[in-house]
């Protein structure tokens, strides 16, 4: 299953810098080891946010909500989850 995820991170402000950038380099690691297995097909930052729509390739949406747990910075994001699926009109012979 597809599933578009609109995660805004908002670190709290008196959060140490040093934290800070330890969460956003095991995230960045976390991130890119879900690319390379398939699972987090796409990643768009959006532009004057600390935010990014991804498509997350998962079984299921208990699936989507146990890897969207595993990011380190889960604890500090608002997500969206929408559910995709095909469009009869696509050009395309598969999701990629």
């Amino acid at each position: 299953m597809l599933f578009q995820v609109q995660m805004d991170v908002r670190l709290p402000h008196d959060l140490p810098a040093e934290k800070a950038d330890a969460l956003k380099k095991t995230e960045r690691e976390r991130a890119q080891q879900l690319q390379r297995d398939g699972t987090w097909r796409h990643l768009w930052r959006v532009a004057g946010r600390y935010a990014n729509v991804s498509v997350f390739d998962v079984e299921s949406a208990d699936e989507l909500h146990q890897v969207l747990s595993t990011l380190p910075l889960f604890p500090f994001m608002q997500i969206e989850v929408t559910a995709l699926c095909r469009h009869p009109s696509s050009i395309h012979d598969d999701d990629r």
